[in-house]
């Protein structure tokens, strides 16, 4: 007969944690790695403020030990605490305007339709991952979003027994597999357009367009060898019906809220805006008339990817499909809770890349250019791929920025790839790829999708970690031999 045990209580985690059973003893060496990850982390993974904190600290300590003083190393810290203030703002309405958007009533009836269409929990998940990492080729904040919330939908299906924790992780592929060889791509994107690069990184690489980096046929490729393998683990490790530990047993609330009333009679004049669509339409006249030109000045996947041009679309969007400003506020007012993490957490990793890269040690070298230094110092036109890849993802553990962490790498990364005569545009390419290892593992991209699903990091990093120990061997061996079939192109002069 088959189990029917239940979960019982993990007084550690304070989740319930599978009882074991057959299930368990049925289950496949992924699915059993991915619980015993999970496991640990809930155990012994911190908190994603207390992760950032430590990253600090750890961080701190090496530009001591680097020469930098210790008021050189307070004075980076603090200048560099509010240098993400823009980007926490805009990450917080990507949450924000993600939210407003799918609990509209025309979107939640779309995700609805698309959750009833995997018959099974392990399906599901797998579904999750395919559709996180499609969108993240166009454009990483749709995919965080639109995954998230895709998942909450299909843990409200109880029958499908399907583990919420393996779903979320699942919804985070996009920003941990693919998302840097798309379109979503800050290098590329930055490298294509003359006037977007500083003078000190286009005097040496030039305009690489898009030919060159992410519509290479090698990074189709290496794209899609992700893809697979990702949905493949995502799949294979997902637990089974009987270990699974749903949204219900973590304690989320997935009920849905129900939107302001219409037809209430308006009490006092102030009200009658609220409850009617004239501001609505008003407002988002000026919007999308905004929006029209950009997008007609600019390619829309290139205009959607800018973080202001996409939140005021998404807003513009959720304004108009709430209809009324009223349900539009509410709808809003429920979603800041999703924000938190990122608030409070996002001045940290300003600070961190702040003493990384202002904090002069001896000889007035900072502790990113003394790294840097030893891989380039190390580094052969053969091994160019594997060393610079395993140095972009140890930097970007701590530097979680693609565009930002660019700049501070592309001078002497390109300067190392001219001298070794390797093609520029995989060199672009090499970064991209290693930009997102770090991302499995490092909480910094995964606040505004844990504020949605209601998670912690510790519940779905056990699942990102099985792939990371897949990807990272993967990706590395892939940036090695698709570089062996790209010949050096001289720098195109703008």
């Amino acid at each position: 007969m088959p189990s029917t045990s239940t979960p019982t209580p993990d007084l550690e985690s304070g989740h319930l944690a599978p009882a074991a059973g057959n299930g368990a003893a049925n289950a496949g060496l992924l699915s059993r790695l991915g619980l015993r990850f999970t496991a640990w982390a809930e155990r012994w993974f911190p908190d994603a403020f207390v992760f950032a904190a430590i990253a600090v600290v750890v961080v701190a300590g090496a530009a001591l030990l680097n020469g930098s003083s210790p008021r050189e190393v307070a004075k980076s810290f603090g200048d560099g605490f509010w240098s993400l203030i823009v980007f926490t703002m805009q990450m917080a309405l990507v949450a924000i305007g993600g939210y407003v958007v799918a609990t509209s009533p025309p979107a939640a009836r779309l995700i609805r339709r698309l959750a009833a269409l995997p018959v099974s929990g392990r399906q599901a998940i797998a579904y999750v991952a395919a559709i996180s990492m499609i969108l993240s080729l166009f454009n990483w904040g749709i995919s965080l979003i639109f995954s998230a919330l895709f998942v909450r939908a299909l843990a409200g299906r109880r029958e499908l027994r399907m583990d919420y924790r393996a779903a979320g992780a699942a919804a985070y592929l996009g920003m941990g597999a693919t998302w840097a060889l798309g379109l979503s791509s800050s290098a590329a994107q930055l490298q294509a357009n003359a006037s977007s690069l500083p003078k000190s990184i286009l005097d040496i690489t030039g305009v690489i367009p898009f030919s060159q980096t992410i519509l290479l046929w090698q990074s189709a490729a290496m794209a899609l060898v992700l893809m697979a393998v990702s949905i493949a683990i995502a799949l294979w490790s997902a637990p089974s019906a009987q270990d699974a530990v749903t949204a219900e047993e973590l304690g989320v609330d997935l009920s849905e809220p129900k939107p302001a009333a219409t037809g209430v009679a308006v009490r006092r004049p102030g009200e009658w805006f609220e409850r009617s669509p004239l501001l609505t339409l008003l407002l988002c006249a000026l919007g999308f008339g905004w929006l029209a030109q950009e997008f007609m000045a600019k390619s829309p996947l290139v205009a959607i990817s800018g973080l202001n041009t996409y939140n005021l679309l998404f807003l513009m969007i959720g304004l108009l499909l709430h209809w009324r400003p009223r349900s539009f506020l509410d709808a809003v007012s429920r979603s800041v809770p999703t924000t938190a993490g990122v608030i409070i957490q996002f001045p940290l990793y300003g600070a961190i890349a702040a003493m990384l890269t202002g904090a002069k040690g001896d000889g007035g070298i900072t502790l990113s250019d003394r790294v840097a230094h030893l891989f380039v110092s190390i580094s052969s036109v053969d091994s160019f791929a594997v060393v610079m890849g395993a140095y972009s993802a140890v930097l970007g553990f701590f530097i979680p920025s693609g565009g930002g962490k660019w700049i501070i790498e592309a001078p002497y990364v390109m300067q190392a790839a001219n001298d070794l005569k390797v093609h520029l545009g995989w060199a672009v390419q090499v970064y991209n790829a290693a930009e997102a290892l770090p991302n499995l593992i490092n909480p910094f991209w995964m606040l505004p999708l844990l504020g949605v699903l209601s998670l912690r990091a510790r519940d779905i990093v056990g699942f990102t970690f099985l792939q990371l120990l897949v990807h990272a061997p993967l990706v590395l061996f892939m940036l090695w031999f698709f570089g062996r079939t790209l010949a050096y192109i001289p720098p195109v002069m703008p």
